[in-house]
């Protein structure tokens, strides 16, 4: 899992481990996966606020040997339907704008100290 993690992040092994344990103890978030013949391809690192329509995608990351065949943007339809999110909203740098672009997400520019960030957001509709 912390090598998916790893490729949503800056790759510094304390960080990464710290992140697993914040979604470990539930203070991160919840972590969610998705498998292919019972190997985990996809993880994504999602934060909500108690009666918060709106879920953070925080980390989503995919193994590259599964890039590109649709598994990050069906894991983030499935998370949206788990927590009945009608808003996934992320914070990216560029790399990883064009995957957000591609889910349907509107990308815009966001003021940050960490530099150029892009704040990414897809509305979806309410559960029936």
């Amino acid at each position: 899992m912390g090598a998916l993690l790893a490729r949503a992040m800056f790759p510094d092994p304390g960080r990464i481990e710290r992140a697993l344990a914040d979604y470990r103890s539930g203070a991160g978030g919840q972590l969610f996966t998705w498998e292919v013949g019972g190997r985990v391809v996809c993880a994504a690192g999602v934060r909500t606020k108690t009666g918060s329509l709106s879920a953070e995608l925080r980390h989503i990351g995919t193994d590259p040997a599964h890039r590109g065949q649709g598994y990050g943007r069906a894991l983030l339809w499935a998370v949206a339907g788990v927590l009945d999110a009608q808003t996934l909203w992320a914070e990216t740098d560029e790399d990883a704008a064009g995957f957000y672009r591609r889910c349907g997400f509107t990308v815009t520019e966001t003021a940050s100290a960490w530099g150029r960030r892009l704040r990414c957001v897809l509305s979806l509709p309410a559960a029936p």
